[in-house]
Formats: C-alpha cells, structure tokens, sequence
C-alpha cells in the first residue's frame, strides 16, 4: 500500500519523530581526534542496540528512506512527510542512538556531546517548529548529568531521552544526579522502546524472536514505572515528568489497578509512596500514542481510554518513519470528544513540555 503522508486538518505536537544519520562519519566533526583515531583503528561501527531492524516492516514507512542513508535522516524529506502534512505546530525529535550500549562509558559521553551538537546545528536550526531529545550516557548517571548541564539551557531540548532497557532499574538513587539536572533544566525524562544492557528483555531469559522482543517490550515499561514509584524517585522529585514513548497504553489502566490493590496490602514496604500507585502515574506520566496496542472494536478502545480516568495522560505522535498506520484516520482513535481530542493532539503535549 503506497504510503498516506496527509494529516488531519487541525493542527498537531508530534511527540515522536525520529531523526538519524546517515553513518557514524557524521559525527566525526564533533568528535575529538583522539575518539575519531579511537573509531577508525578499532573499527568501532557505533552502538549494540538494533530497536529497527531494516528489515521489519514497521521499521520504516515506504518512501521514507532516502538514496544516502536510513529514514529519519534527511531533514527536507521529514518536513515533506512527517511535518508539513501534518500542520504539525511542534514535532519532538527523538534521536534513539544507543550510545547507552557502549561500554566506553568516555567514548559513549563524546558521542552524546557530538549527537546533541550535531541536532543543534543540523535539525533544531533548520526548522523552528522542531524541538530534541538530549541524548545522554545513562549508565553512568554522573556523566548523564555532565551532558544535561552542558546543553540543558538550549531552548531547543525539552526532554532528557533514556532508552527503557537499562542496566538498573531507573527508581534506583544512582539515577538521582540525572534527575537533579533535568529538573534543574525544566527537562522531561523520555523513557523510549528499545535499547540494549546485558540483561535479557524478558525477565525470564532471551526471546528467539524479533515479535517477542517487540511485544515484550511492554513489561519492561511496567517494570520501570512501578520502579520510579516503589524506590521513591517521586518522592525524591515531586517536579519530575517522565514520558513513555512507543510503550502502548492499553496495558495501563489493568496495571494501575493491580498496583492500587498490592499497595494497600503492602504499603509498610514503601513508606514514601504515601498515595495510592495510580495518583503517582496520572500526575507524573505522560504515553505517546504510537504505536495504538488497540482492540478491534473501537469502542472498547475508547473504553480503555475511559479508564485511564484522566484527560491529560496521552499524547500524539506519528513514531515517524516507522510504519503503524496507513492513513490519517487510523493514527487517532475515532468517536473523541472533540474537547479530549484536542487535549491530546496538542494541549497535553503543550502543558507537559512547557511549549
């Protein structure tokens, strides 16, 4: 099916647009030599995680991908397809190169630096309607907190971005620097599909497949929000905003209540958590709308919806240029109230990012 870049008459923030490059010599401009000499001698060809394998097919729409490099890295054909038609008044980019995977962790600091540099001068200066993701070394939270002091003032970032497979859970006090400097920098943490840690996806060992790995995927996302919650990262950072980017949301409202209903039992095991799990969620989270976990009946998605019993809680995207829907329609549950409908094509986006 030829792909449907069109949009849906009103205006809309992206949350979700990915931009990449075209190979890892791109960076060597903003690399120190001794990191270029460091890349070329062991040929280092750039991080372990492969969250798009180029096969898949929700990897990347058709058309997408230009002659000279993956989609995502060609600014014009990104405004053409995944801006412009979209009357988009906002798109968030969300550069997902892993440099978390890298076990240099100063190899992995100099590419952060180099990649948030290179999103400064070839994506936020070239298009006004853009805003960024920082790309951070998060398994070393203080060198993460170096990056975010380094660019947080750039009014361009709005979000620090962590992939949602990491070493450690991301409640855990090691993670506090980071924290600290995102509130500092009024920074959003993006917790984002995909990466790569020594540990498996499941918490039962490897899956064999691409599908399970990808399906899985939800139940890391659980396992983070609950950890954010439980360890008292909440607690420890009432300002904290956290956004769960391309982690579903149908799963939400039966884990909110499971979580509600353990809680009550076992609440002495977290004194700090002086609210019930679901308070914390719908104050502190925000989810993408990409890709729609939903069922085929559209009104029980919008059931779902009902559930999560708040207005403020999903936000638009498009997940640009992976593929999840063939037309415009499809990328928004029909039957919205119109009010709840503009809340999350841009006034839930606006509110959390402070656009």
């Amino acid at each position: 099916m030829a792909a449907d870049f069109t949009g849906l008459g009103r205006p809309v923030i992206d949350c979700d647009i990915h931009n990449a490059f075209a190979s890892l010599e791109t960076l060597v401009p903003y690399l120190h030599d001794h990191w270029v000499a460091y890349i070329r001698e062991s040929h280092f060809r750039g991080p372990s995680a492969n969250d798009y394998p180029r096969g898949a097919p929700t990897s990347a729409r058709e058309g997408t991908a230009p002659a000279t490099g993956p989609a995502g890295s060609d600014l014009a054909r990104m405004q053409k397809q995944g801006l412009d038609p979209w009357d988009t008044e906002v798109g968030i980019l969300t550069c997902v190169y892993g440099v978390q995977s890298v076990l240099n962790e100063d190899l992995a600091a100099s590419l952060a630096t180099a990649i948030n540099q290179w999103q400064i001068d070839h994506w936020l200066e070239k298009d006004a309607r853009l805003r960024a993701s920082l790309v951070v070394p998060s398994q070393n939270p203080a060198l993460a907190a170096r990056e975010i002091e380094r660019f947080g003032d750039h009014p361009g970032f709005v979000q620090v971005m962590l992939p949602v497979r990491s070493y450690s859970l991301y409640g855990k006090r090691e993670y506090d620097p980071m924290y600290a400097a995102a509130i500092k920098h009024n920074l959003a943490i993006g917790i984002h599909f995909g990466g790569a840690s020594s540990l498996p996806p499941t918490p039962v060992g490897w899956p064999s497949t691409y599908i399970e790995e990808c399906a899985d995927m939800a139940q890391v996302f659980q396992a983070q929000v609950l950890s954010l919650i439980s360890e008292g990262a909440f607690a420890r950072f009432p300002e904290l905003r956290v956004a769960l980017i391309e982690s579903g949301f149908v799963w939400m409202p039966a884990w909110m209540w499971r979580m509600d209903k353990e809680w009550k039992g076992l609440r002495r095991d977290t004194p700090w958590v002086v609210r019930p799990p679901s308070d914390y969620v719908r104050e502190h989270i925000r989810i993408t709308l990409q890709p729609i976990d939903a069922p085929a009946n559209a009104d029980h998605l919008l059931q779902v919806i009902g559930q999560l019993d708040s207005d403020e809680m999903l936000m638009f995207s498009t997940d640009y240029p992976h593929w999840h829907f063939d037309g415009p329609h499809e990328a928004i549950p029909t039957g919205l109230p119109d009010a709840l409908l503009e809340k999350i094509l841009r006034e839930n986006a606006r509110a959390f990012y402070n656009l």
